[in-house]
């Protein structure tokens, strides 16, 4: 089971025909990913303090496949899809939430993405070794 945030899309997420720009995705993948991680108790500042690292996106791979309005919400996924020992990989997705008014009551996948990310030393910014502590809440997730 994903986790699950929801969006509401404003002004500000739309282009100029009113329909969400494309890199905003990455940005609703983000906060999804970070609430995902407050959850489990993994707050991404609480991390940095006490265990000296954090988290990095190192790829990111996104598929547009209907476009998101103002207005619209969304329910954007997280879900762990592969982990290390230094990096995992999130697979996520932004779903068109049914409204009880239209129709079509389908929640519609907008967009898909496989976010890959690293741990890294927050002083050195090297790759390290992913605390167990922390990759067990994600696997138990």
């Amino acid at each position: 089971m994903a986790f699950q945030w929801p969006i509401r899309i404003y002004w500000e997420d739309t282009d100029a025909g009113g329909i969400v720009f494309y890199a905003n995705y990455l940005k609703f993948f983000e906060r999804a990913r970070t609430e995902w991680l407050r959850s489990l108790g993994l707050g991404q500042h609480e991390l940095r303090e006490l265990t000296g690292g954090m988290f990095v996106v190192t790829d990111a791979r996104l598929r547009y496949l209907r476009p998101a309005r103002l207005d619209d919400e969304l329910i954007v996924t997280a879900r762990l899809q592969d982990s290390g020992r230094a990096s995992m990989t999130i697979e996520q997705q932004a779903f068109l939430k049914p409204q009880p008014t239209s129709p079509d009551t389908r929640p519609g996948l907008l967009c898909e993405a496989s976010i890959r990310i690293g741990w890294v030393d927050s002083a050195s910014m090297r790759p390290a070794r992913i605390p167990d502590s922390v990759l067990q809440k994600l696997k138990q997730s």
